[in-house]
């Protein structure tokens, strides 16, 4: 399936590809997704699974868009970084990157690919994300520093509340476009151009800080723009929020995020943070 548009009565064709990656998937959550996907004009749907056993590839029997792959879990990145390879090769001009436990109803990708195709300057877009019970997630934050990704976790809240709600960003901000320097990855729509430019996911990074990390090079060449218009609705579990495994591995990672990037000294980090402050009107 391709979206067809006309430019000045010319016509041209457009090509969207999607990738999700599992790993001991909720069913009923491949299902969701699958359904929301199959009202939208995507040519190739991508499940990457990461399991100990193939048992989701029934989700691709009786779709004709659907493939399965079934591949060693080596991290949520290197797992779409697969499906962006496929993606590319096939000719695709955006590319999806969703999680499983995300859901909509009605055609959404024809108008986020729209205000790409307006302006040439757009690498990323995301939607309004939502809770079920329709709160909004602060999806688009600032880039983090040690301080508020550290003291989020492990000192009180009222120590800590002024500084983490001005790293979520407030409210209002999601109220209006803007320009984001960093993403959450739970629905992230890229150009493809701009990935084969800036790069695919950092395979280093197991699983949590690749999403901060390709949103702030994303944007050393293109605008990642934030869509309220449009809301999907994301059943978030936070599981990284208790102690234990997933603590560790998020934890693990941000220390080699910081090492990449700067743990005090971040140049890049401070000019975006101070850019996207002032686009929202809000104090530095």
């Amino acid at each position: 399936m391709q979206i067809i548009r006309d430019v000045n009565l010319g016509y041209y064709r457009l090509m969207i590809t999607a990738s999700i990656v599992l790993h001991k998937t909720d069913p009923a959550q491949v299902r969701s997704v699958l359904d929301a996907l199959s009202g939208e004009e995507v040519c190739r749907v991508y499940l990457v699974d990461n399991s100990p056993d193939d048992s989701l590839k029934i989700f691709a029997e009786g779709r004709s868009n659907v493939e399965y792959h079934h591949i060693d879990n080596r991290g949520y990145g290197n797992a779409h970084n697969y499906a962006i390879k496929k993606a590319a090769a096939l000719g695709a001009d955006y590319h999806l990157v969703l999680n499983p436990d995300v859901r909509w109803e009605g055609g959404i990708l024809c108008e986020l690919t729209r205000i790409m195709d307006d302006n040439s300057r757009v690498g990323l877009v995301q939607p309004r994300i939502c809770y079920p019970d329709g709160t909004l997630q602060h999806t688009c934050r600032l880039l983090p520093t040690p301080l508020d990704v550290f003291a989020k976790r492990f000192l009180p809240s009222k120590l800590t509340r002024r500084r983490i709600n001005r790293y979520l960003l407030p409210d209002r901000a999601y109220n209006s476009r803007f320009n984001a320097v960093y993403m959450q990855g739970s629905f992230m729509l890229f150009r493809v151009e701009a990935l084969k430019n800036v790069g695919m996911f950092d395979e280093r990074f197991f699983m949590y800080p690749e999403d901060i990390d390709i949103t702030r090079r994303i944007r050393r060449q293109y605008d990642a723009m934030y869509v309220p218009e449009i809301t999907i609705v994301h059943d978030h579990a936070a599981s990284s929020s208790k102690f234990g495994r997933m603590m560790w591995i998020h934890i693990i990672n941000m220390v080699r995020y910081f090492n990449k990037w700067g743990w005090f000294m971040d140049s890049e980090r401070h000019r975006l943070n101070r850019q996207l402050l002032h686009e929202i009107g809000q104090p530095e």
